[in-house]
């Protein structure tokens, strides 16, 4: 049998006395999309970070393509084909946007030549709308388009695993869909992916299963339908009116 993609067992971080997460499980397929939602102050962003390394746990496992990957460091984590995104953008300031995604694609999981990485580089700018905007630098990027350069630098590591923070967030309705689309190509090509978001409508659109989290631990998983119509979901996140109005977000 394949393991997943994600296995996390028993998951903690305490800062001091508080537990910012608290014995979470998630166990996700290769190939899947999980949605993961929660009020702020939940546990999203700290999840993304304990499992990606940037953060070390307090407690439980971290196991990523049936490799323990507990602790381990960042890098040693985007080597073993994890790529992420962060929710404050975080771009190398001194390099224009081609060269930032150079990085991501000369460091990647696979060997390649220089020829390899610039191919690769100007294949991901394209597929991500950069490709007019290669040399520019970051600081001169729109907000949309800053998410789409933190996007393409995940994606130029050619991740098995991909972890999207709020990489939405900013971006106008009009903007959204495209990010959705993508999202979607990159399942259908076997990228496991986790979205953090507070786009509803986007949780539901793209996600197989939907994680809610609330105080640092699991409230409850499943299906999106199933997930958005749970009271408790609508009592600690969602809200009534949300519920009122048929579940548009």
């Amino acid at each position: 049998m394949t393991p997943p993609m994600l296995e996390v067992r028993g998951l903690t971080r305490r800062f001091g006395g508080l537990a910012a997460l608290s014995e979470v499980n998630v166990s996700v397929p290769a190939g899947r999309t999980l949605g993961v939602i929660g009020p702020n102050g939940s546990g999203k962003s700290t999840f993304i970070n304990v499992v990606t390394g940037h953060l070390k746990p307090s407690a439980g496992t971290v196991v990523i393509g049936g490799r323990d990957l507990t602790g381990a460091r960042p890098w040693t984590v985007a080597k073993a084909g994890v790529g992420r995104t962060f929710q404050v953008v975080k771009p190398f300031r001194g390099m224009s946007v081609r060269e930032n995604v150079s990085v991501a694609a000369t460091y990647g999981a696979r060997g390649r030549t220089a020829a390899g990485a610039a191919k690769l580089t100007a294949d991901v700018l394209e597929r991500v709308g950069l490709a007019g905007q290669a040399e520019r630098a970051p600081a001169e990027l729109s907000v949309a388009d800053a998410r789409r350069l933190e996007l393409a630098k995940a994606l130029a590591l050619e991740p098995r695993l991909l972890f999207l923070d709020e990489v939405l967030a900013g971006l106008r309705p009009v903007e959204i869909d495209p990010a959705l689309a993508l999202i979607r190509e990159l399942a259908a090509e076997g990228v496991t992916v986790v979205v953090v978001e507070h786009v509803v409508r986007a949780i539901v659109e793209v996600s197989d299963e939907v994680l809610v989290l609330h105080e640092g631990k699991v409230l409850t998983s499943g299906p999106p339908d199933r997930v958005m119509a749970d009271p408790q979901v609508i009592e600690a996140y969602l809200g009534h009116r949300y519920a009122r109005r048929g579940g548009e977000g």
